[in-house]
């Protein structure tokens, strides 16, 4: 009797399996009809979420940031630049994204992801515009040395909100970044400053002693919503994206305040107060992904 029932049950996820595969779009329409989603999540619920600050050791500061399966590698490079004539006394930031073959079968070899140039373009809009970073706090010698910070964020599994994890995860290398410590050497250049003369006994007095960590302003931090007919899903997955097309994506400072709203086409009109209640998920997501960052912070310190 046992083997009939386990015949019978397989026979019945292989039908679903099936269907889902068949006709996705009436598979999710019928979950949504019961205001669940096909991984058992609320609509408005995110998955689960995780952080491990310094994931490279070679890298100044990096985290790796995963949203489901979604999965993200952050990892912060800082080289000594000569500042702009323009802005003589600010260093800068230069943020790039990049989509592998490993990270989804839609990407081939050989051929570069048509949303990585979108994702880091929205990144670099989000951060700066955000207010994140005073410039000026990477000014080493004005008009002479300003540091660069090079972002690489390295897609490792696309499956869904992309933007939201990168930019998480963008967030994080900052947060755990060591700014290296710098020295003027005999003449008037700036040089690194080896870990074994930090601990000894330096010649001249670093420059950037009290430089060592960035100030953050208020991190922004992101929510992806995808709008079919009346239902508003959070952090959708890639197949979710796939099927049903209207994307909505906010992005929120730490205070709650609105830093930007991405709404690249779709069907489905995004009325005042859909982007309202989408805007009021993001709200509930910011204070999870807050509290994500700072567990994750204190035990890079418990360490």
């Amino acid at each position: 009797m046992a083997a009939v029932n386990g015949s019978s049950d397989l026979s019945s996820e292989m039908e679903v399996d099936a269907f889902r595969r068949l006709f996705p779009l009436r598979y999710h329409e019928y979950h949504l009809l019961k205001s669940v989603r096909p991984d058992a999540r609320k609509l408005g619920s995110a998955r689960d979420t995780t952080l491990a600050l310094g994931a490279v050791a070679s890298a100044d500061g990096s985290a790796l940031a995963k949203i489901g399966s979604t999965t993200m590698l952050a990892a912060i490079k800082m080289e000594v630049m000569t500042p702009t004539v323009e802005c003589p006394d600010e260093g800068s930031i230069a943020i790039e994204f990049h989509m592998p073959p490993i990270c989804s079968p839609l990407v081939r070899p050989g051929r570069p992801a048509e949303a990585a140039e979108v994702i880091s373009k929205q990144l670099s809009d989000t951060i700066f515009s955000s207010g994140m970073i005073d410039l000026k706090e990477l000014c080493l010698v004005g008009g002479k040395a300003a540091w660069m910070a090079y972002l690489d964020i390295y897609c490792l599994d696309a499956d869904g909100a992309l933007f939201d994890a990168a930019l998480l995860s963008a967030v994080a290398a900052f947060s755990h970044l060591n700014i290296p410590v710098v020295s003027l050497n005999d003449d008037g250049r700036i040089v690194l400053v080896s870990e074994d003369n930090v601990r000894g006994k330096l010649e001249k007095e670093p420059v950037n002693k009290e430089k060592r960590k960035l100030k953050l302003n208020s991190p922004p931090f992101s929510l992806t919503c995808i709008l079919h007919k009346n239902y508003i899903l959070a952090d959708p997955t890639a197949e979710e994206e796939s099927i049903m097309e209207t994307v909505v994506t906010v992005v929120l400072d730490s205070y709650y305040q609105l830093v930007s709203l991405y709404k690249p086409g779709g069907p489905v009109l995004a009325h005042t107060s859909v982007i309202q209640d989408c805007v009021a998920l993001a709200r509930r997501r910011v204070k999870e992904l807050q509290n994500v960052l700072n567990e994750a912070i204190s035990d890079m310190e418990v360490d």
